[in-house]
């Protein structure tokens, strides 16, 4: 309650008199940019990191008045959770997406290459996303790919750390999703995870990233050494034998089954931005020239199996593919311009 009070009366309006000030001041920032730009490898890296920034600080101030006015609208709160408005919202999100991907892929020069079946194989029916954790870029494209490409409401289970985000933060407090924080005294963040999945009708996507953060080779040791202390050896074991992605952590995704019964599972893995997770990153790694790669795996109900145990091993088999994945799809260099 306390991040939603200071998200709104203080991290929302310093937004907005950053964008302002941001364009206000923009032919002088340009200036600036296109001076450091020799100093900087790459093609006007400055140039492109500002106006990365300047787009997302436009949206995010953008999305902050609509949402102040869909507030005014819905009864000042009153009727927000009811479908006609929880439908503009998910508008909100697919506009905001929409134009900070057009301008990522185009400033970026990314191109995506989409491996294996994808959502609209089977439309018209509930899906349960189980997604490989590898930065922010790469959670990004998957949001985009599952609104934009194939007509999905997402239900999303992140990280609390994303409530601070002053548009994101008010969107995904509105429509059906968990923050995951560390746990407090009495929660049952598996009944939480399982809540949210719960009633999901044909055109709803439930997401959930299994290993529980961003994939980094100190993370990776630490997981190993987390399931050794619990006793877990063999998980570990396992979990030794991945490069690429951390040891899944299965609580979320047994309460996800439980919970929808009816539906399928869709595994998704991606590759290429995954060193991308700080601004200083997206600074070394501009340009990007690359091509990248989506890989798709869906999964009927009835090859799942019943028991925990049994599905605990399903999910670490699953998980062991994604690693090989990553391996064999790495991203491909596109020629200079």
């Amino acid at each position: 309650m306390l991040t939603r009070v200071v998200q709104r009366a203080v991290v929302a309006p310093a937004t907005i008199a950053l964008t302002v000030a941001m364009w206000v001041g923009l032919p002088l920032w340009l200036l600036a940019a296109g001076l450091l730009s020799p100093l900087a490898p790459g093609w006007l890296r400055p140039v492109r990191l500002l106006w990365l920034l300047v787009v997302h600080l436009t949206l995010e101030s953008v999305a902050l008045v609509e949402l102040f006015g869909l507030w005014v609208a819905s009864g000042f709160g009153l009727w927000l959770r009811r479908p006609f408005f929880e439908r503009i919202h998910y508008d909100v999100v697919q506009a905001y997406l929409w134009i900070f991907f057009h301008e990522a892929r185009r400033v970026l020069r990314l191109q995506i290459e989409t491996v294996g079946p994808t959502p609209d194989a089977h439309p018209g029916e509930p899906l349960l996303v189980f997604c490989r954790h590898a930065g922010p870029g790469d959670s990004f494209t998957l949001m985009y790919t599952l609104m934009h490409w194939y007509g999905r409401e997402p239900r999303v289970v992140l990280k609390s750390t994303l409530a601070w985000d002053p548009a994101l933060g008010v969107l995904l407090h509105r429509l059906p999703s968990r923050f995951v924080s560390a746990p407090r005294p009495g929660q049952d963040r598996e009944a939480d995870v399982g809540e949210l999945a719960r009633g999901l009708d044909e055109n709803d996507a439930f997401v959930i990233f299994p290993e529980g953060g961003n994939f980094t080779p100190e993370r990776r040791e630490r997981s190993i050494a987390r399931l050794h202390k619990l006793g877990l050896h063999g998980m570990a074991r396992r979990a030794e034998e991945m490069i690429h992605v951390l040891a899944p952590r299965p609580g979320g995704v047994l309460a996800a089954l439980d919970a929808a019964p009816e539906a399928d599972v869709l595994l998704v893995a991606h590759t290429g931005l995954d060193h991308v997770v700080s601004v200083r990153d997206v600074w070394h790694a501009l340009p990007m020239d690359k091509r990248i790669s989506m890989g798709w795996w869906r999964i009927p109900r009835e090859e799942i199996p019943q028991g925990r145990e049994e599905r605990i091993e399903w999910l670490f088999d699953w998980w062991d593919t994604v690693d090989d994945w990553v391996q064999e799809h790495r991203p491909v260099d596109l020629p200079r311009r």
